[in-house]
């Protein structure tokens, strides 16, 4: 089975397609409580949060949506259960095996924002074959959030900036300070959103949800289907963005 679904949906008569968001960026949450509702172990929620993504990711292709960016694991994850980190490794691990298997079908570039350098050798060596084979293709851009932390990020940009400052007194405004991100060169996110009930950004994208539109709904990530992204979309598409203008 390939990363990306048949397309199942069409797009729904509300929806522009003229005034798509450019970049969505989805905190996947909600996977742990959606399982304990059904009495059913932590992860397995992952597990059917991880389908959730192969369906909404292959939709966003699907509706021409550009960059996709998930929020996979987080530096705080690490304080979750053993067995439950190791279910999400594996699910990661998993995706990236799929990835390689369908990658010139469905031509889609995968990136890695976060510090992947202490994931098993196995694990990074997947991660750069992902991201090295698919740097070639010009379809949607899917953004994988590793053990990523919106300040442990801005932090170590602060930190390479410095080190060149000293070096050759590189002046600082924010076009420089972005190429230090994870995300240099991707557009910030337009709309972000966030399933389970949860109003918080919980340290993602901090830097680049500066003027992101958000999204909030009570659906846990496993339960979020098409139409859920629909209704995001829509509700978008109905904001005026003034990005402190009039």
């Amino acid at each position: 089975m390939g990363i990306f679904r048949k397309k199942k949906n069409a797009t729904a008569g509300r929806l522009d397609p003229e005034k798509l968001p450019r970049h969505i960026a989805i905190i996947m949450d909600g996977n742990g409580r959606w399982a304990q509702k059904r009495g059913l172990p932590r992860t397995a929620g992952h597990a059917a949060g991880a389908e959730t993504f192969r369906t909404i990711a292959t939709y966003c292709r699907d509706i021409g949506i550009q960059y996709l960016s998930v929020y996979a694991f987080s530096t705080e994850n690490w304080k979750r259960p053993a067995d439950e980190v190791a279910a999400i490794m594996g699910l990661l691990e998993r995706f990236l095996r799929e990835a390689l298997e369908t990658m010139e079908k469905d031509r889609v570039k995968v990136r890695f924002f976060g510090d992947v350098s202490v994931l098993s050798d196995r694990m990074q060596e997947l991660i750069a074959e992902t991201a090295e084979i698919s740097s070639h293709y010009d379809g949607v851009q899917v953004n994988m959030c590793v053990n990523y932390g919106g300040r442990d990020e801005i932090l170590r940009a602060a930190r390479s900036y410095a080190r060149d400052y000293a070096a050759d007194g590189r002046a600082l405004d924010d076009k420089t300070f972005e190429r230090y991100l994870y995300s240099a060169g991707v557009p910030d996110p337009d709309l972000i959103i966030r399933p389970s009930g949860e109003q918080r950004l919980s340290n993602f994208l901090l830097w680049q949800a500066a003027y992101a539109e958000l999204y909030f709904t009570d659906v846990y990530w496993p339960d979020f289907t098409t139409q859920e992204l629909d209704r995001a979309i829509i509700a978008f598409q109905h904001r005026k963005r003034r990005f402190g203008g009039v």
